[in-house]
């Protein structure tokens, strides 16, 4: 059994490939994530599971009193946040919704 902390990290590792997989699909074509791709993705899931601030973290990275993400992956992890974030009402509503109302709790 998972407590609320592992499951809401799962939820945000799950949000973190889909988008990343979009991304890479929409712009670098191919069936299988490009190495680019696939090294931000590896980058966002070490620094979500080596937050500092865990289970009291705050709403959204974007808050945070002390951003971990080097400047280029947070560059790169915007614009795949700005092309992914729109299409996944349409293409994963139920874990798009989801992921909203975690992030407003």
């Amino acid at each position: 059994m998972t407590d609320d902390y592992s499951e809401r990290i799962l939820s945000e590792r799950k949000v973190l490939e889909t988008m990343v997989s979009m991304y890479c699909r929409g712009n670098h074509g191919g069936d299988t994530m490009c190495p680019e791709c696939r090294e931000l993705m590896e980058y966002a899931f070490s620094r979500l599971d080596e937050c500092p601030y865990r289970k009291e973290s705050p709403s959204a990275c974007k808050d945070c009193p002390t951003p971990c993400y080097d400047d280029d992956m947070r560059q790169r992890i915007r614009q795949v946040m700005r092309y992914s974030g729109p299409r996944m009402l349409f293409t994963h509503p139920i874990m798009t919704i989801g992921h909203m109302r975690n992030r407003s709790a």
